[in-house]
Parts: C-alpha cells; structure tokens; sequence
C-alpha cells in the first residue's frame, strides 16, 4: 500500500512540452486510485533560464514546493506521476532520505544522465540521473541528500545517449538490470518514463525512440520486481497524448502499469 500519490505536472523540463499537462492529469487521475491524491498546481510560467538550464526558475519553484508538501506529510512509500521525467528527483531524494538503502530501477529511452555542463539542449529532463549522482545545479544540490549509491542503481530498456552520457555511465559503473541483483525485500523505487515503451505500441510521446520495450514485458518486469522486492516508490512521467481521444487510449495502458507495481507489492 502506498501512503501518497504526488501530482507534479511540470513541463518546463521538457524540449517538447505541449502535450504534456494533458498527460499529467491523466497520470494523476491514475496513481490516485491507489493512495490519497495530492496535486501540486499547474505553474504556468516558464521562469529564467540560469546555472545552464532552460526554464530553471520555474523547475526549481516546482522542486521546493514538492519538497515542503512531502515534509509535510511525511509518506513512508510514494507513487509520483508527471509532468516530465525530472520530477522523480525529488520524490527519490525523499524517499532516499526515508529509506537508506534504497535501490532505483530507471525505465527510460534515454540515459538522463547530462549535466548543465554537457547538455547539448539545457532541458533539465536530460539531467535528473545525474542530478542524483550528486551533479545538479548548486541552487538544487544544496538541497538534495545524499547521493545514490551506484551500485544500487539499474537502467532497464536504455537505448539512445549523448556521448556525454555514455561516459557518466561508464564512469559511474551503472548497470543494466538484472532482477536476481535486486535482493529479495530490497526497498526499490521505479522510475518509469514511458517512452521506453515501443513507439509503435505507445505512440503517444513528445521522445519516441525506435525499437522500444513492449508493453507487456514492462508490465511483467514491474510485476516481477513487485513480487520480489519491497517497492516503495514508484513514478510515471512523460505522457503526452495529443488529444482527449489519445489520452483515454493511453490511460489504459498507464493504469496496466502502475497496477502491476501495487497489486504485485508484498507490503
């Protein structure tokens, strides 16, 4: 059972936002189902771009408004829906806070795993990973915890980098994930971006990506990991029908998922 789902509509993250509020109140409606909602309010500027990020005020507002309403309520175990991917930077730091040995599954397309340094954009939806290396911009390191562990960290179903990214990877050691590395009861978080999805399957992407994982094998891959470990987060971002008619096709698939992390959970 989890003791909050957290709305944090942000776009501003995003090269590609359009689409993306509509998503995210289809997210929310979804992960509300399984614990008491609470949506943060849509913020509707883009605020100033700074420290190498576009839209960096308005991310940032975004960021410690999430932080004040989680120490605030204080969850143990969290579900989490965008918005763009970056929003899962500050449910896992709390959740890393909550629970110390937490491990993260990454299902994503994409490493997110730039800096303000190396980003060829500057949308910050490249750079969470990294930002919970210990490599956000300072105004947001300053209140982040302590970093993740690698080893306790795996990307599932990545197939495009920047070669900037490739090298934080390689430098890091971060894995692929195996389940038989998760040990069993281990206290997990899954981030699930869904454009690791097959585009052709899931269309309904501002990042579609080629060759992606059918929506039947992620589902089996959360369940499996459900049934294993102790999820105690988990967080669906990036869905960005184009229309209401494609936000109801996709809501079925969103509510698939994030199913197969409750009702597959041991506690």
């Amino acid at each position: 059972m989890f003791d909050l789902a957290l709305s944090i509509p942000q776009w501003q993250g995003s090269g590609r936002p359009e689409h993306l509020p509509r998503g995210a109140a289809v997210a929310a409606d979804v992960i509300g189902r399984h614990a008491p909602l609470h949506a943060l309010p849509p913020f509707a500027g883009s605020g100033t771009d700074s420290d190498g990020v576009n839209s960096w005020g308005a991310i940032m507002a975004q960021f410690e408004t999430a932080q004040d309403v989680l120490g605030r309520l204080a969850p143990r175990r969290l579900l989490t829906a965008g918005g763009d991917c970056a929003v899962d930077v500050v449910a896992i730091d709390y959740l890393h806070r909550q629970h110390p040995d937490l491990h993260v599954v990454w299902f994503e397309a994409h490493l997110d795993a730039n800096t303000p340094q190396t980003s060829p954009s500057g949308n910050f939806h490249g750079m969470p990973v990294a930002a919970l290396f210990g490599e956000a911009p300072a105004p947001m390191r300053s209140k982040l915890g302590k970093p993740l562990d690698e080893a306790r960290f795996f990307y599932c179903g990545t197939r495009v980098a920047d070669p900037a990214e490739a090298a934080f990877r390689e430098e890091r050691g971060l894995r692929s994930l195996d389940i038989e590395c998760l040990p069993e009861n281990a206290q997990v978080h899954i981030h699930f971006d869904l454009d690791v999805l097959d585009p052709l399957a899931f269309p309904h992407l501002a990042f579609a990506e080629p060759d992606g994982m059918a929506i039947d094998v992620a589902i089996d891959l959360i369940t499996g990991i459900a049934r294993r470990c102790d999820v105690v987060g988990f967080t669906m971002t990036e869905f960005a029908p184009a229309d209401e008619q494609a936000a109801r096709e996709g809501a079925d698939v969103l509510a698939a998922i994030v199913a197969a992390a409750c009702e597959g959970n041991k506690s």
